[in-house]
């Protein structure tokens, strides 16, 4: 199955001369009277090199071909992040490198879909929301009830959220995993 334009996602992972690509970037255009297309930057997986490419109607990338493990992680090194199935007690053991800002988002005990390409382990596919503790914040000022504002707050894993005011240290909140933003508070200390 061929992936066209309108299928193209950040963290997708596309075929391309051959080899697997993560997307890392990607924007569609419409300039003016002229055919959509979409700019897109692309990293490939087993060399690193990333180059931009544009798909335009008719264009497509290949499916990737890779396999997805439930898998639960564990705990985090200098060797990286390290995943174990469930079912056959396999271990993988992925570089923070690789995982890039998925890091931020990973807990003990968390399950998650380790990705897989020719039976080595390539990237995660994180849930889409994530309940982390604020570690980290300056209190609220009382009374203060414009809305819309925010303060910083970071979770335990180092993450740093834009928050509502109401939000203290200790509460949990829940965080979108596609782009790190505050969805709601889900228990207060």
């Amino acid at each position: 199955m061929a992936v066209t334009m309108k299928d193209v996602r950040n963290g997708m992972y596309v075929g391309y001369e051959g080899d697997v690509w993560v997307v890392t970037e990607f924007h569609h255009r419409t300039p003016g009277n002229l055919r959509a297309f979409v700019q897109c930057k692309i990293k490939s997986l087993t060399t690193g090199r990333v180059i931009d490419k544009t798909l335009r109607g008719g264009e497509t990338f290949e499916d990737a071909d890779v396999e997805y493990r439930h898998m639960t992680y564990l705990y985090g090194d200098d060797t990286g992040r390290h995943f174990m199935d469930q079912q056959t007690y396999d271990q993988a053991a992925l570089p923070d490198d690789l995982l890039g800002d998925h890091v931020k988002y990973l807990l003990e005990n968390m399950e998650v879909d380790v990705t897989y390409f020719n039976g080595r382990p390539i990237g995660v596919k994180l849930p889409v929301k994530v309940e982390l503790k604020v570690v980290e914040t300056v209190p609220g000022v009382k009374g203060d009830t414009v809305s819309n504002v925010t303060k910083e707050a970071k979770v335990e894993t180092g993450l740093v959220v834009q928050v509502p005011l109401f939000v203290n240290e200790g509460d949990v909140i829940q965080v979108d995993t596609r782009d790190g933003s505050y969805v709601t508070r889900v228990s207060s200390r």
